[in-house]
């Protein structure tokens, strides 16, 4: 008798058949989420010129138009010459602010005998005024005044120049007394890389691309980060801060961080520009998009700033 040899049903599977078929699934639908997850991302993106810089994002223009004033493009419209006069006058505070507290930082010198070598050594000290640190902290309250009430811009926005500007000042003075020259170094980098960012940014060679943004807000949260460890870390005096020694790795980060904030000046001007060609931008959003260059510009000039100190050592 001939024997038939029969094959298994499709529907006739063994239990691991079924669970090799439920992980191949699971991890289909893994995929397809992620994938539907980042299309939506990148939608996003791609409808809202989205800043890594937390003072100018879509969310402060949007408050602002929909709190009612500022309602006619003609004549009350937010306007490039209007952004860059506020620029100029909260640079002005800033160089006058800064003017007093450089002023405040005294350096004394005095002769001290080493018993070690039996020879008179002169000794330098330098006294940083405490009342700049409590204008550092002024100037971040009306940074966030200003982010958080738009509408108060025209009046907080000069007033965080005015604090930052005092705070500015001192540090740049005590480093000078101990690099003599680094400030007129790190104004004219921090001009040339501004300068030279805006001119990519014109010409079209920087693309603001939602993958641009993403790395540069990425990145800026990472640093971000690492700043606020450090901080933590040194309360409870844990010395953590590598970043800020002269070695290679120590110049690296620096550089990169010098890299990551000019990248943030890109973005900024993007999101002014999308604004203003919108035409319906209230002309008071003029400080807060001013507000946010100065801080990206604040903050660069501070990291180049250490960057030729660390290079100096």
């Amino acid at each position: 008798m001939r024997r038939v040899r029969s094959t298994p049903s499709r529907f006739a599977r063994t239990k691991a058949d079924w669970k090799s078929q439920s992980r191949t699934n699971a991890w289909g639908w893994r995929l397809l989420s992620a994938f539907t997850s980042y299309n939506a991302q990148v939608q996003v993106f791609e409808r809202t010129a989205m800043a890594s810089n937390p003072v100018l994002n879509d969310k402060r223009f949007e408050q602002v138009i929909a709190e009612g004033y500022g309602t006619s493009p003609v004549t009350r419209a937010m306007t490039y010459g209007g952004t860059m006069s506020a620029l100029g006058v909260m640079f002005a505070i800033i160089c006058v602010s800064g003017w007093v507290g450089w002023s405040q930082v005294n350096q004394t010198t005095q002769e001290v005998f080493d018993a070690a070598t039996r020879q008179t050594v002169v000794v330098s000290t330098t006294s940083f005024p405490g009342w700049t640190i409590i204008a550092a902290l002024a100037a971040l309250g009306f940074a966030f005044a200003t982010i958080f009430k738009p509408k108060w811009g025209p009046a907080t926005a000069p007033l965080y120049a005015l604090c930052e500007g005092a705070f500015l000042g001192a540090i740049s003075a005590y480093y000078n007394q101990m690099y003599d020259g680094i400030v007129v170094q790190a104004v004219l980098a921090t001009l040339s890389v501004v300068f030279v960012m805006f001119v990519l940014y014109v010409t079209r060679i920087v693309k603001v691309t939602p993958k641009f943004v993403l790395i540069t807000v990425a990145a800026t949260g990472g640093i971000m980060v690492m700043y606020l460890a450090s901080w933590i870390f040194s309360i409870f005096g844990a010395d953590i801060t590598f970043w800020n020694s002269p070695t290679p790795l120590g110049i690296g980060i620096s550089v990169v961080i010098c890299i990551v904030a000019a990248m943030n000046l890109a973005i900024d001007f993007a999101f002014i520009e999308q604004s203003v060609e919108a035409g319906n931008t209230p002309r008071r959003m003029e400080w807060l998009a001013a507000l946010g260059v100065t801080v990206t510009i604040v903050w660069l000039y501070l990291e180049i700033l250490r960057l030729l100190s660390l290079l100096r050592r």
